[in-house]
């Protein structure tokens, strides 16, 4: 398998979570990135069901669209603050997503339409050539009070 060992590093006090692999651009790699992403927010305690579709979305983009033969593609998660960044790096600068809509009876087309309702923010981002990163933000909501923290009428 084309892939490198997955680094996650966690800070004791809660800083930075950090999360990074290389995956092959297959639609293997791309089904691996979305469950290595699933695994590292539950053990971050996180909730992982929005991140979930974007990562799934951004990485089979990058399988489909951003696949050059014998050249991986990078999935990179970290948290700052209350915010979890997604990013999914291609070596196919050339080619930037682009948000247009499908045609009607299209079975395909709709994913980065996903990426924009589920993300709080989104965007491309050029790297060193030839890559580009496709990089998604979602806001993380603040943990509901549980019935210890509720205080006593």
């Amino acid at each position: 398998m084309n892939q490198e060992i997955a680094e996650t590093r966690t800070r004791p006090d809660g800083g930075v979570r950090n999360f990074s692999t290389l995956l092959s651009s297959t639609p293997r790699g791309a089904r691996l990135a979305r469950l290595l992403a699933v695994n590292a927010l539950r053990n971050w305690g996180l909730p992982d069901e929005t991140a979930s579709h974007v990562v799934a979305e951004l990485a089979a983009n990058a399988a489909t669209h951003g696949r050059v033969p014998g050249r991986s593609f990078r999935l990179t998660l970290y948290v700052v603050g209350a915010t979890l960044r997604i990013e999914v790096t291609d070596t196919r600068g050339d080619r930037p997503p682009v948000l247009r809509e499908p045609g009607t009876g299209a079975e395909s087309g709709r994913g980065l339409f996903l990426v924009e309702a589920l993300a709080d923010r989104w965007g491309v981002s050029e790297g060193r050539f030839p890559r580009k990163t496709v990089w998604a933000e979602v806001d993380l909501a603040p943990p509901e009070p549980g019935p210890e923290s509720q205080e006593a009428p």
